[in-house]
């Protein structure tokens, strides 16, 4: 699937719940993302996740470097620190006024392997950057965020005015539509979801969806981009969540 291409509605599909994903997608919004064992087996216990099955599982999540233990206490590992800093940052992004420039990127490194090139590409779209051509990189200068100094030893920064219309270079950049598509779709979705393991597995799809959201000008979006309600959904899923642990925590 090209880089600036988002999934199509048939193609979002929810992953099925493992005890590592429950763990993690509790822990990940959590903060401070730490929790006892004794919270974790109550919370866990309406996904279908047993005592048993769970502290396997929390054993094995240690062993990897996903978390750390201290007393009965696990919490997340710097690693995955570092990923739910990235993941808040990027469900909420900082923007400013648009004046009209955009980021441009122009990778000048060779000799790469597939691996590093991949990488690298990987990195750019977590940038909300989109290819235009081979090398070349761009997006409306409208994030409140530096890029970072990595990119120095790879690529050339710069900023750029380009001559074709912003609303045109924007629809050919990303697929929006499909975008938006598969952004109701996941709204359908949470508001349908029942069972708190249907809900956090729309929820974790809601996340991983938004993430792709190229947070583009609202005047190059099209009308009624639904990325702001998704936004909202899952912060209110949040809360409910923040909710339910304060709640058996005070029933202990």
């Amino acid at each position: 699937m090209p880089m600036n291409v988002s999934p199509e509605p048939a193609e979002a599909g929810l992953r099925p719940l493992s005890a590592r994903s429950v763990v993690l997608s509790l822990l990940l919004g959590a903060h401070p993302a730490e929790m006892p064992v004794k919270d974790l087996v109550r919370l866990v216990e309406p996904f279908g996740v047993g005592g048993s099955t769970l502290r396997a599982a929390l054993s094995r999540m240690v062993t990897s470097g996903d978390l750390r233990r201290t007393d009965a206490v696990y919490r997340l590992s710097d690693r995955l620190l570092a990923r739910q800093r990235r993941q808040d940052e990027g469900l909420r992004p900082g923007t400013r006024a648009w004046d009209g420039d955009w980021e441009m990127v122009v990778i000048t490194a060779t000799g790469r392997g597939p691996a590093e090139r991949a990488d690298l590409r990987t990195r750019l779209a977590a940038l909300r950057l989109a290819e235009l051509r081979e090398g070349v990189w761009l997006r409306p200068a409208n994030l409140e965020r530096a890029l970072p100094e990595m990119l120095s030893s790879v690529a050339q920064t710069y900023t750029a005015r380009p001559e074709e219309p912003a609303h045109e270079l924007a629809a050919r950049l990303w697929p929006l539509d499909a975008w938006a598509a598969t952004a109701r779709a996941l709204l359908a979705r949470t508001a349908a979801a029942r069972t708190p393991a249907d809900r956090l597995t729309a929820y974790a799809a809601a996340v991983r969806h938004l993430l792709t959201d190229p947070v583009l000008p609202l005047r190059l979006l099209p009308a009624d981009w639904p990325g702001e309600d998704l936004r909202a959904a899952y912060a209110g899923y949040q809360r409910e969540l923040a909710a339910s642990v304060g709640r058996r925590e005070r029933a202990a």
